[in-house]
This record gives structure tokens, sequence and C-alpha cells, in this order.
């Protein structure tokens, strides 16, 4: 039986992967939601943090100091998310994954995972809205990465990887309070190219 972060990390990257292979090579330097990537430099961070989470799901450590060029370095990077995506389900799956404190975070291994499934749902957003692709998160994760975003937020802004909350009316959808919640406004758009 799997547990409920593998099974939600299924839905994740089942809905991220279209929009990664959406993604043309002519738009690897446009802007994107997350002002410090551009879309090639945020693929990486994402084909990153997908590699370094199957260690972590195993209570091992990540490096997170740098970032390698895996978009850079691989003809098919595509694939290679495909293929990544598939090992970090696997290693969330395993027995016990979620049990304990993770040595390379010192947290609870749930709220690692929770990290990894947010960061798989957020980051095909920001892609998708980067490239002007069509994007639906995995519905059923939204409940879990609202509940586990507003207890982590605090600390993910004095971190700096959350910027301050944006503002979004009473009776926002989940998904846009999840975006908010990060810092991101669920409106952005790229500027219009002239």
């Amino acid at each position: 039986m799997t547990n409920e972060i593998s099974g939600l990390l299924v839905g994740a990257a089942r809905e991220a992967r279209p929009v990664v292979h959406g993604v043309r090579e002519d738009q690897l330097s446009d802007p994107t939601p997350c002002s410090e990537y551009d879309v090639k430099a945020l693929l990486n961070h994402l084909l990153h943090v997908v590699v370094s989470f199957q260690a972590l799901a195993a209570k091992g450590t990540a490096d997170f100091a740098t970032t390698p060029d895996r978009v850079g370095e691989s003809s098919d990077w595509r694939a290679l998310f495909d293929d990544e995506t598939e090992r970090l389900v696997t290693a969330w799956s395993a027995p016990g994954a979620l049990e304990g404190t993770s040595q390379g975070m010192g947290l609870p291994q749930t709220t690692v995972g929770g990290m990894v499934l947010g960061d798989l749902t957020v980051h095909a957003w920001d892609l998708a809205r980067a490239t002007g692709q069509d994007f639906t998160p995995y519905e059923p994760s939204l409940p879990t990465l609202v509940e586990g975003w507003r207890q982590l937020a605090p600390t993910g802004r004095k971190m700096g990887v959350f910027g301050e909350p944006f503002p979004v009316p009473e009776g926002a959808s989940p998904f846009d309070e999840l975006l908010a919640l990060s810092g991101r406004d669920p409106g952005w758009r790229p500027a219009v190219k002239h």
C-alpha cells in the first residue's frame, strides 16, 4: 500500500510533466514568477529538488548550496524529468519514508515529503505561467499542501524561500491561497513582448 504523500506525488508529477514537456527551447531565457529564476534556471532548480528529495526520502542529506545545470548538460532534459519524478515517487513510497526525522532537514519526514509535493506543484504552475501553458494542480493534494504551507510559511519567510504573503480575496481557491502563502501573485503573467 502506498502512503499518502507518494500517492499525491504520483498525481503532482502527472500534472507537471506536460508542462515541462511543453517548454520550448526559445523560452529558456524568459522570466518566471520567481524573480530570481528564468525558465532554464527554474527547470534546473526543479530537477535539483526532485533529485535531492529522493535522498531525503531515504533520510539522507542533500546539498542545496549549488544547482547543477542539468538542462544544459542533457539534450533530453524532458525525459530526465520524467525519469527523476518516477524515482522520486518510488523513494517516497518506500516503507518508513515518512517515519522519523529527516537527517538532512531536521524536520519530520512527513513535512519534508510535503515540501517536495509543494515544490513540484507550485513550480509547475510557475513554468506554465512563464511559458503560456495551462496548468491544473492535482486537486487531492491541495488540502495537504495548504495546511502544510500555513505552518511552514513563517519559517520559509525567515529563510528567504517564501515571499511575504500576497493578498487574495476572501473565498479564493485553495490553489490561489497556496500561491499567495508563498508570496506569489496568482494573477502573474509575463510582460507582453513587443
